[in-house]
């Protein structure tokens, strides 16, 4: 097997246990309050991810101050989107928010030419532009302006953005695990706070196997995603990140019975193709600069 046969199969095992995670989450939404649900999965995942960067030793709090002021803004970061994501999933169809997400490719290279001076070119701004008039018919405006909940999601999408541009600034030293063990506790942390104001319910058997599969799915998520960044090809593997879409369609007709419209399949498939072009783009231009240099 191929170094970018085994990156594109770890980059779909990552989507697919990100997606997992999110149907289990859906699926405790109507009988467990939000912020109970982060806490308890924030212990159970903080605790799994700890011992993993432990027996692969890759906790490291040696770190920078430039490297720590950027953990902090990438933990708020991952506050935010986790509170907003959760929201709009607990009342949106599953594949509708996952196709939102689909969009991130995007706004991180548009944030990267915004604040970092990176060069886009009118190729790649075009094909975002087409990936936001696709995440339009996607979360579509009525009469009335934006749903709540499609506005959540779209909030969440920023603090992806900026969770992700804050990762790229970070020093190549920092251990990944240490920064998603450090993710995990803060959300785990807001969570327990922000629950102190509401009450808490019993969990029955069931609830807590959905729970503790969530946390274990968000683990293997992480575990997956941090692997495949030392195999293959990223400009062959990346696309391959957009599979999370076609195991929320199966999904959330499977588990909850929920289907797209043909417009929010048209918007999805828009938002897939320019990301795909965006990420294949970018991944030429620095090969060529490279070369050059």
């Amino acid at each position: 097997m191929s170094d970018n046969t085994k990156g594109a199969l770890l980059m779909m095992c990552s989507m697919a246990a990100f997606t997992f995670n999110d149907t289990m989450v859906k699926s405790l939404g109507p009988d467990v309050p939000l912020f109970q649900m982060l806490f308890l999965r924030g212990v159970v995942a903080s605790a799994l991810i700890y011992l993993l960067a432990k027996s692969l030793g890759k906790l490291r709090w040696q770190l920078s101050r430039h490297d720590w002021g950027l953990v902090a803004l990438r933990t708020l970061s991952e506050i935010g989107a986790a509170y907003f994501f959760i929201t709009a999933l607990y009342h949106m169809p599953i594949a509708n928010m996952t196709a939102v997400l689909q969009i991130l490719p995007l706004t991180v290279t548009l944030g990267g030419a915004l604040f970092f001076g990176e060069a886009v070119g009118w190729r790649r701004a075009s094909a975002i532009a087409a990936g936001f008039c696709g995440m339009l018919l996607i979360v579509r405006p009525g009469p009335d302006g934006f749903d709540q909940y499609a506005l959540y999601a779209l909030v969440a999408v920023g603090f992806v953005t900026l969770r992700d541009l804050a990762t790229r600034k970070m020093s190549s030293d920092v251990p990944s695990l240490t920064v998603t063990l450090v993710a995990s506790l803060g959300v785990m942390l807001f969570a327990g706070v922000a629950s102190l104001g509401s009450e808490w319910v019993v969990m029955d058997l069931r609830q807590w196997m959905l729970l503790t599969g969530a946390a274990v799915f968000i683990l293997g998520g992480y575990l997956f995603s941090v692997l495949v960044m030392r195999v293959g090809e990223i400009s062959f593997i990346a696309p391959f990140r957009y599979s999370s879409l076609l195991w929320a369609l199966m999904l959330g007709y499977v588990v909850f019975g929920d289907w797209p419209d043909p417009i929010t399949l048209t918007g999805a498939a828009i938002v897939v193709a320019a990301g795909v072009f965006t990420l294949i783009r970018g991944r030429r231009l620095s090969q060529a600069k490279s070369a050059r240099t």
